[in-house]
């Protein structure tokens, strides 16, 4: 314990619960001699959004790019949905993965799609006896819990940075999943959009009760939507606490990014 602080405890003593959507045990993930996850223990519990902070480079959008598999761990456990992801066939990390939404840094839309054509395409992928009708609805809510319903024939290159980040969501949420990751979601924009964005991450855990975690470096955006905030370093989980706990600690590193 370091004054409000708590430190994180290790993946081993936590035991099994049906409540635990994520749960990384010892992980370890390094690019040549550069080791990135050098002991990651962390626990993500249903329907609770929790922030990860830590300064640039100490691997927060790696951990997450783990979760969703675009990076493969090297030692260490991860498990998802109570399943280890090791002793996973490939058709099951595949059911796995459909529970898991990525929001990207850029939100990652296809500039050649309008936005109805961005939504359709994930849909096309995993729900292909959808009838048309069916589709457009889901497309219609997707964009009605964003804000965007009269957005849906415009092209990615008419939309501010905000409504982009929007439509990326939206493309997300229409597959119902109930992890979100969200990588720097308010990465480049101004505080009143910013804002938004923060209360969407909220609309979208009452309204489906996701669990999310969050890399940000917006401490505004973290006081307002985190649960519990874990604090990256020297890569590892650090300490962990509520927002108010972290902003009050004594120490000097931890203080470092609430000033």
């Amino acid at each position: 314990m370091t004054d409000s602080t708590t430190l994180i405890k290790k993946g081993d003593d936590n035991k099994q619960n049906d409540n635990i959507v994520v749960e990384m045990i010892h992980l370890k993930k390094s690019f040549e001699n550069n080791h990135v996850l050098q002991d990651i223990n962390l626990v993500v519990n249903k329907g609770e959004n929790v922030v990860i902070l830590g300064q640039s480079g100490t691997g927060k959008s790696v951990l997450i790019k783990c979760i969703v598999g675009l990076v493969e761990i090297d030692d260490g456990k991860l498990i998802l949905f109570g399943q280890d992801i090791s002793l996973l066939k490939n058709t099951e990390l595949v059911q796995i993965y459909r529970k898991i939404g990525f929001l990207f840094q850029s939100a990652a839309l296809y500039d050649s799609m309008s936005v109805r054509e961005n939504l359709e395409f994930p849909l096309k992928r995993q729900q292909r006896n959808l009838k048309k009708e069916e589709m457009d609805l889901l497309v219609k809510e997707a964009l009605h819990d964003v804000g965007l319903e009269k957005a849906i024939d415009l092209s990615p290159s008419e939309l501010s940075g905000g409504m982009r980040k929007r439509v990326g969501l939206a493309r997300t949420l229409i597959l119902k999943p109930e992890i979100m990751l969200y990588d720097e979601p308010t990465t480049g924009l101004d505080p009143i959009t910013s804002k938004e964005i923060s209360n969407l991450i909220l609309e979208v855990q009452k309204k489906y009760n996701t669990s999310s975690i969050i890399i940000t470096h917006d401490i505004e955006c973290a006081k307002l939507i985190a649960n519990r905030v874990i604090v990256i370093k020297d890569g590892v989980c650090a300490a962990e606490g509520s927002y108010a706990d972290l902003e009050k600690s004594t120490d000097p590193w931890i203080r470092s990014f609430f000033e």
